[in-house]
């Protein structure tokens, strides 16, 4: 069944409700809904529901909404920071990173990222981002759609970076096994986890990041890709703790 995010501010006239801009441009002119037509919709927050299109016109969807469900937030909370990678890799990220249930993603611009993103930059960025998010969410069925934060550098970040468990992936000596750390962890409320680029974290960033608290820890014996390293380690961690 096609789903549809609905804002939630939507929601409040329920049980009817109208889809408008660009989901509903995209239910009418892509997939060419018609009245009676069954869809889902979800809020972003982890409310969805049934709906049945009552009306269709170019620039809204009326709609009539069955019973609301309201899914629980996943446990523990999952904040990747990620330094940029080239290319289209972030596009990439993001998408699995939604599938695999985290909370919100902050990229970041570290001493050893190709990619540098502006100021001016950094919104539009994140705007794409989020709309990656958004569309991963509808392929998947996740009625949680994870925060894409506009892109800090590292600096900026690091002050920030506090609460919960904080680990960051690292190729340095004396990082722990992931499975170790994890092991110890008990039931956090909140895990980061800190990805860096290509080519890893400078010694001074690795040092400024276990001086804030953060854990070190090896993914094994073999160098992994950026994003591949961003798969694994969210994977690891819904393992771990579900």
């Amino acid at each position: 069944m096609p789903r549809f995010h609905l804002p939630p501010e939507s929601w409040s006239a329920a049980p009817r409700a109208v889809l408008t801009g660009e989901e509903a441009k995209h239910a009418a002119q892509v997939m060419r809904l018609r009245a009676g037509d069954s869809i889902t919709v979800f809020d972003g927050l982890g409310r969805s529901a049934a709906a049945t299109v009552e009306a269709v016109s170019k620039h809204q969807i009326e709609l009539q909404l069955g019973e609301p469900k309201q899914i629980p937030l996943l446990k523990p909370e999952i904040i990747l920071a990620q330094a940029v990678p080239k290319g289209k890799n972030m596009d990439l990220i993001v998408q699995k990173a939604v599938e695999l249930g985290v909370a919100a993603i902050q990229p970041l611009i570290t001493r050893r990222t190709v990619v540098q993103v502006g100021e001016d930059d950094a919104d539009r960025k994140s705007a794409k981002w989020q709309r990656v998010a958004l569309e991963a969410c509808k392929q998947c069925g996740q009625d949680l759609i994870p925060r894409v934060e506009p892109a800090k550098s590292f600096q900026e970040w690091l002050p920030e970076a506090k609460g919960g468990l904080g680990i960051v992936a690292s190729l340095y000596p004396g990082a722990r096994p992931l499975r170790e750390i994890l092991g110890a962890a008990g039931m956090p409320e909140r895990v980061t986890l800190l990805i860096g680029p290509e080519g890893d974290f400078t010694p001074e960033e690795v040092a400024a990041v276990i001086a804030a608290g953060y854990q070190a820890a090896t993914l094994g014996p073999i160098v992994l890709r950026a994003e591949t390293a961003a798969f694994f380690g969210i994977s690891a961690l819904r393992y771990a703790f579900t």
